[in-house]
């Protein structure tokens, strides 16, 4: 299992494609805050659910100055799909080969219905704007997980 990361953690740089054609690393938000959630698979209902709440508090998370990446192993070609059906407004990042995820602590052992498995951990990780950890949550629910995350950054209405 990969280590977690914790507050004060400086966060792996990365380079991955995105939805949008476009490829993203992490020094290009140099000096902003970003939020970094993983989520396991595209156009389920879970990781629909959640897209959609990041992509509702959007305009709230930039007002104070985050920056949210959703980052997946799906490829492009999903991501594509997934970010237009949603109408999704931030990047969808690649990480087709999970190295990111191992990265930051999100890929490890899974339990379901008795199986065990290597996936990706639904997790979010926040950066201050030195990119150091402020909030690192793992193991998250797809539901309801970005009003707490909002409760915990004070970012309530």
């Amino acid at each position: 299992m990969s280590t977690r990361l914790t507050a004060g953690d400086t966060a792996p740089d990365f380079t991955l494609l995105a939805a949008d054609g476009n490829s993203y690393s992490l020094n290009q938000f140099s000096g902003q805050k970003v939020i970094i959630y993983f989520y396991p698979k595209a156009s389920t209902p879970g990781c629909t659910k959640q897209a959609c709440d990041f992509q509702d508090n959007i305009a709230r998370f930039s007002s104070e100055g985050y920056v949210v990446l959703g980052i997946s192993p799906d490829p492009v070609s999903r991501l594509e799909k997934f970010a237009e059906k949603e109408d999704l407004g931030f990047p969808l990042l690649s990480d087709e080969d999970h190295a990111v995820a191992e990265a930051y602590g999100a890929w490890g052992e899974k339990k379901n219905y008795g199986k065990v498995y290597e996936g990706l951990i639904r997790s979010t990780i926040v950066l201050d704007e030195d990119h150091k950890v402020a909030v690192a949550q793992y193991n998250v629910r797809a539901t309801g997980h970005v009003a707490k995350l909002r409760r915990d950054l004070k970012l309530e209405a």
